[in-house]
């Protein structure tokens, strides 16, 4: 228990105040946001749409969130990061309410489209307040706190929505979720201090031909398309899992919450001492060959557990093992693969991996459970992940020769 918390004392020592309000605001606003985990429930439940209908209803969020991240990088470059962030944050809160007033296929899209789109304007802004509000030596730490933040609010926001839900219904969930939005900007707004920022000419050096371009290096594509069917099969544990125990074992929403929050709970308490512990290891493919190894394991206990409860929390542990082990190493590749100017192509693809994969998780495992019903999805998801982890395998030894050849 000492290892652990001097772990942590060491990991978010001498963090700068401004950080510290950042992280605690993106914990307020993940506290509430529940909607989205809930929204296919809520569409088959209150609104009586079909699995199919609902998943790709609940599509539109990584479309959304695609082009809002790209916006959002736009306008961080030529804005104000305060004003965008906060900006966002109203702006979420102000338009999710209309969910209430759609019923239709067409009309619930398009507000999870917009909602999306104006919610992931903040992360680029966000991106680069963490840069503002840190420095060198405290840089990788800050972004740790922020995440440790926001998976803190998941751990939250599932639990509090799922009893939300059951005891009062979905329109207290909307509501709540659209309040933490607004009074997370509130609180950037009151504390964190805006001061104009000065526009420094950019000294980045043209790209150099002899630098590989992104979209030439054929081994980190098809890495990108390894990690978006890797995020395909995880995204299920907030896609179709949650519409798995409610319409096949009849569990509640608050137990559903109390599952999603498990995931959030078990990152919070062992991901930041795991990553101490291994982040200075040089086989990072190894833990996330190890990860990936992990969902078909995890899909196979949650299909073959008959819906006991105590399958279902393994199911979410050893899920939660994937994400601690894979993400994290994935994203370090990411930055280290690329030349300093070529970051920006890399970072970029790297990110629309997950949100290709977020349109395409409920789409892939919804349809396929409504069209088939959820005994196929499971042996889909099953045969995709193995061949998601023997790419990862590949891609090692590829990358190993790759390596020699060029020495």
């Amino acid at each position: 228990m000492r290892t652990i918390l001097s772990l942590y004392t060491k990991a978010f020592s001498n963090l700068q105040r401004n950080v510290w309000i950042l992280a605690f605001a993106m914990f307020v606003n993940r506290s509430g946001a529940m909607v989205i985990l809930f929204t296919s429930l809520y569409l088959t439940n209150e609104l009586d749409f079909n699995l199919s209908d609902a998943g790709i209803a609940v599509s539109f969020f990584g479309l959304g969130s695609i082009l809002g991240s790209f916006v959002g990088g736009w306008l961080t470059d030529r804005g104000n990061f305060f004003d965008i962030m906060v900006l966002s944050l109203f702006a979420s809160g102000l338009v999710l309410p209309f969910l209430l007033m759609a019923d239709t296929l067409v009309e619930v899209a398009c507000v999870i489209f917009v909602y999306a789109f104006v919610a992931d304007i903040f992360r680029p802004a966000m991106s680069k307040g963490i840069a503002h509000y840190s420095d060198a030596g405290n840089r990788t730490r800050s972004v740790g706190l922020i995440r440790l933040a926001i998976n803190l609010g998941f751990t939250v926001g599932p639990a509090i929505g799922g009893v939300i839900a059951f005891n009062f219904g979905y329109i207290p969930l909307i509501i709540a979720d659209a309040a933490t939005s607004i009074l997370a900007g509130v609180l950037l707004m009151v504390y964190l201090p805006r001061k104009p920022i000065e526009q420094v000419a950019s000294a980045a050096p043209q790209l150099r031909s002899e630098t590989k371009s992104a979209y030439k290096d054929y081994l980190y594509l098809f890495f990108i398309f390894l990690v978006a069917l890797y995020a395909l099969c995880f995204f299920q544990l907030f896609a179709s899992i949650p519409q798995y125990l409610d319409k096949v074992w009849h569990y509640s929403e608050a137990h559903i919450g109390w599952f999603l929050g498990l995931n959030g709970a078990l990152v919070v308490l062992i991901e930041m001492p795991m990553m101490v512990l291994l982040e200075k290891k040089q086989k990072i493919f190894h833990f996330i060959i190890a990860g990936s190894i992990c969902i078909p394991i995890a899909f196979t206990v949650l299909f073959l557990g008959h819906g006991l409860i105590f399958w279902i929390i393994i199911y979410t542990l050893i899920m939660t093992f994937s994400e601690m082990l894979c993400m994290p190493f994935m994203m370090n590749f990411s930055l280290s693969r690329p030349a300093k100017e070529r970051q920006g192509e890399y970072s970029a693809l790297y990110s629309m991996a997950y949100g290709i994969a977020q349109i395409g998780a409920p789409l892939l495992g919804l349809g396929i459970a409504d069209e088939f019903g959820f005994d196929k999805m499971f042996y889909v998801l099953i045969v995709l992940s193995l061949f998601t982890a023997f790419g990862f395998v590949f891609l090692n030894w590829r990358l190993g020769r790759w390596v020699k050849s060029s020495e």
